[in-house]
């Protein structure tokens, strides 16, 4: 198990070490090769829990780690054509802070301690804050510092939570530990007014570093300025890692017997990121901010599937991964596009079916499978939560989470089609930035997952999220 930690750890300090600008991007494809390689070999043995209990390849950790390697394995392919394009940039920092990155992701799906949670979350952050400013742009600095201030903010916020658990837990017949099985045993031992006000300040700090509403606002600059690499992960890996932090604090909340507080607390959240969603997706003029809109809501459709227990909690669970595989669609093919076009704005960019004839294409199909498009996967997990709304009982969020969706797919799909149709013609245009093979198949490979996903779930991985889902209490 300490395999994908650490071999990230060693690839990042080759790189860190290698002299040539032009080899040092192959330290990402190793480490990425070994990482999804390792993961496999958990998948496959199932192994116990290390280090006295601190890490484990639990259900919650076999649902997002899988997703996460296979995206940074994908990745790290579209890197080496991208950095190959970029000479005019040094890229030690960039490939260095990337294998960090990957093993701090790895520690927080794996951690069962909350103090070990909270440090590998913080790591994800110091790690991804140098990249934002690849480009070396006043608005990329910026975006840099407002991504390190609110999420260190948000962070701190978190770790008063994580003290709050400990003292629930200090009290007469407490586990005096912060190990998820001593906490959750301890049950009704906990103390409740201590767990609830950890659970609020958990709630803020794990859903700053999500990007929920109306803890986004880092996210439309960071998404916006970071390469498309960065955007990916960030969007599929990231998020993901902190939406399962956040499971982790409700499956506590759960055993204390304040579930019902945590969970009206995470509905009312979750359909606020998708309101605010909704209201800033119609008119984008910038379509990588769009994207970033577009992580707020799907964030809010996780947390809502989480509060909403049951069925939804298991959709919810599906829906981590089909969001990280295809959030890896639009962010790598909006790269190409920006590229390209050398702009992000709406207005700049069109025909660009035509000018990119997979890219363009991708960024459709990947437009298509986030909002819900049959036959792509995030139409099944989205009905799965919907289906949990309304086999519940709760009409009235079944139909906001409907309107909600129908009005960011028109908000979204105005902007898109503007962007994939038309005559390129006159628009803006970067020679020697077409379509290649290591720039377009890697979005390529992970659309076809995500179709796969629509159309065959094998069963394995059903249990699986049915399985993280009751490790929730769902």
């Amino acid at each position: 198990m300490l395999f994908v930690i650490l071999a990230p750890l060693a690839l990042a300090a080759v790189a860190f070490a290698a002299p040539s600008q032009v080899r040092r991007p192959l330290a990402l494809l190793v480490g990425g090769l070994l990482h999804l390689a390792g993961v496999a070999f958990l998948w496959v043995t199932r192994p116990a829990p290390a280090l006295g209990g601190w890490l484990e390849f639990d259900p919650l950790a076999r649902v997002v780690l899988p997703m996460t390697s296979v995206l940074f394995a994908v990745c790290a392919v579209y890197a080496q054509g991208y950095l190959k394009r970029r000479p005019d940039r040094d890229n030690r920092i960039f490939v260095g802070g990337l294998l960090v990155l990957l093993s701090a992701m790895t520690v927080v799906a794996l951690s069962q301690h909350l103090g070990l949670l909270w440090v590998a979350i913080e790591l994800t952050t110091l790690s991804t804050a140098p990249l934002i400013y690849f480009d070396k742009t006043a608005r990329s600095l910026e975006a840099a510092w407002k991504y390190l201030l609110v999420c260190s903010l948000g962070i701190a916020l978190a770790l008063l939570g994580t003290f709050f658990f400990a003292l629930a837990g200090a009290g007469p017949g407490g586990p005096r530990s912060l190990l998820l099985a001593d906490l959750t045993r301890a049950g009704a031992a906990l103390s409740s007014p201590w767990i609830r006000a950890g659970f609020v300040f958990l709630l803020v700090g794990y859903g700053t570093k999500m990007g929920l509403a109306p803890l986004h606002s880092w996210k439309p600059d960071a998404y916006g300025e970071a390469p498309g690499i960065l955007g990916a992960l960030l969007a599929g890996g990231v998020t993901s890692v902190g939406f399962i932090s956040l499971a982790r604090v409700v499956r506590v909340c759960h055993a204390a017997g304040e579930s019902a507080f945590a969970r009206d607390a995470l509905v009312g959240l979750g359909l606020l990121s998708m309101a605010l969603a909704a209201v800033f997706m119609i008119g984008q003029r910038d379509f990588k901010r769009m994207l970033a809109y577009s992580s707020v809501e799907h964030m809010g459709i996780l947390t809502l599937g989480l509060g909403l227990g049951g069925a939804a909690a298991a959709g919810a669970m599906f829906h981590t991964v089909n969001n990280g595989l295809t959030k890896g669609v639009l962010f790598l093919a909006a790269g190409n596009l920006h590229r390209s076009y050398g702009s992000k704005r709406v207005d700049d960019v069109r025909g660009a079916a035509r000018r990119l004839p997979i890219s363009g294409p991708l960024f459709l199909a990947g437009f298509l499978a986030i909002t819900g498009s049959p036959p792509f996967s995030p139409f099944f997990s989205e009905f799965a939560i919907l289906n949990g709304a309304l086999g519940g009982g709760r009409y009235v969020v079944g139909a906001l989470f409907l309107v909600f969706l129908s009005i960011i797919f028109v908000g979204m799909g105005a902007t898109v089609l503007k962007i994939v149709q038309g005559d390129p013609a006159g628009a803006p245009e970067v020679k020697a930035h077409g379509d290649s093979w290591l720039t377009a198949a890697p979005p390529l490979v992970l659309m076809a997952l995500v179709l796969l996903l629509g159309l065959f779930l094998p069963q394995g991985l059903k249990s699986v999220f049915d399985a993280a889902a009751a490790r929730v209490g769902g």
